[in-house]
């Protein structure tokens, strides 16, 4: 599954037309998940027949297209559905109860309710709300998939304007060329990151760089009039600027993991919990800009288009042992250099990341000091013990 994305132009009514959808996407979604509350033991199938019941209690729910009615249901019986799996694996802390929307900014249709012009350059909504015709700007080019390919159709509203997201069902590939090299990745606050051959590469640090421009933009919103026109355009000013840093980060994030994996036949990184993470209010806003979730996200995609296996590890005592001799050398966070009893001398996260990388090979099961034994085609198309003997020899010598 892949998906498109694309600018929706448009007239201001249109847009306005939008709006008046999303917020009837959002009335379905909590009017279902109201009626399993108040109905407990209901059955998730009886859940979605309350969409003609809502068409026909509601005149305006009904010109929503009823696909589209059905996405919004599914959102509540999503919500209802990891709820219960949560409780199910005993999952520590919250379980995630399923709340009310209060801001959606998005509306969901399935195969109907819309269609694509001739030269699929243009999108029309044809449900009851009639938003019109609306011209796509983007570089994709969708002639290249059939129409029955197109799966959903997802309406995105953001402070610059509203975006169509074509999700269509087919699988990417990519050829991808073997380079011989297996590298394990330590994320950091200092570095982006560290890898096992002590290569590092920059940490942008894009809010930061933003910060006191959007600490400007909020006082100017403060200082506006609530309700008024003008607090109307500094929140869309304030919103714009998130936006830019979001759109930043991600771009690097993408862009990074790329490179990762085209590089690398082998990648080890670490599986942190950054939502834990967080909770460290002097590191959160840090934490938050460094975007090792989508990094870490991107890497595993990137490793299934181009055919490379991409591991993630468990974090535990990466940064405490040594990655020579296999003792646990006590850090604190200030300690920058790992100093061992055997000799090793070597940066702390490079230290890690090496842990990392052979914490991923036993978890692939290779043993990186017998791999003589081992026969495995990983990418089918070299040895996996030349691959490792290579990458061992250079980061031990």
């Amino acid at each position: 599954m892949i998906i498109l994305e694309f600018k929706l132009k448009g007239k201001a009514q249109q847009y306005r037309v939008i709006d008046d959808m999303i917020r009837t996407a959002q009335f379905v979604r909590n009017k279902t998940l109201r009626y399993w509350i108040d109905n407990q033991g209901v059955k998730l199938v009886d859940l979605y027949k309350q969409c003609a019941i809502m068409a026909k209690e509601f005149e305006w729910a009904g010109k929503l297209n009823s696909m589209a009615r059905q996405a919004s249901a599914e959102r509540a019986i999503f919500a209802i559905q990891r709820f219960f799996a949560n409780c199910q694996a005993k999952k520590p802390g919250k379980k995630g109860y399923p709340q009310f929307k209060k801001h959606t900014r998005s509306v969901e249709y399935k195969t109907s309710g819309w269609a694509l012009s001739a030269d699929k350059r243009c999108l029309t909504f044809k449900d009851g709300f009639a938003a019109g015709k609306f011209k796509l700007i983007g570089s994709r080019d969708l002639h290249f998939y059939a129409p029955d390919e197109i799966k959903r159709v997802r309406v995105v509203r953001r402070a610059d304007g509203y975006y169509a997201q074509f999700c269509i069902n087919i699988e990417r590939t990519e050829e991808s060329i073997s380079t011989g090299k297996l590298i394990g990745i330590d994320v950091g606050l200092n570095h982006f990151y560290t890898d096992s051959n002590g290569e590092t590469v920059p940490n942008p640090r894009y809010l930061r760089k933003s910060e006191k421009a959007l600490k400007r933009l909020q006082k100017r919103v403060s200082r506006k009039k609530k309700g008024s026109s003008n607090r109307k355009k500094a929140i869309n000013k304030l919103g714009r600027k998130h936006l830019h840093v979001s759109r930043q980060r991600k771009d690097y994030a993408v862009k990074t993991a790329l490179c990762v994996v085209k590089s690398s036949d082998f990648v080890a990184y670490e599986e942190l919990q950054v939502k834990n993470m967080v909770k460290n209010h002097k590191l959160a806003k840090s934490i938050s800009d460094a975007a090792w979730s989508q990094f870490a996200q991107w890497l595993q995609y990137f490793g299934k288009m181009y055919g490379k296996t991409v591991i993630a590890v468990g974090p535990q005592y990466t940064s405490q042992d040594c990655s020579a001799c296999g003792n646990t050398v006590k850090k604190t966070l200030s300690t920058r250099t790992h100093i061992c009893g055997c000799g090793a001398i070597l940066d702390r996260d490079r230290n890690a990341a090496k842990n990392i990388l052979a914490k991923g090979l036993k978890q692939a099961g290779i043993n990186s000091n017998t791999v003589g034994h081992t026969e495995i085609n990983a990418w089918g198309q070299n040895d996996l013990y030349s691959l490792v003997v290579t990458s061992t020899s250079k980061s031990t010598g």
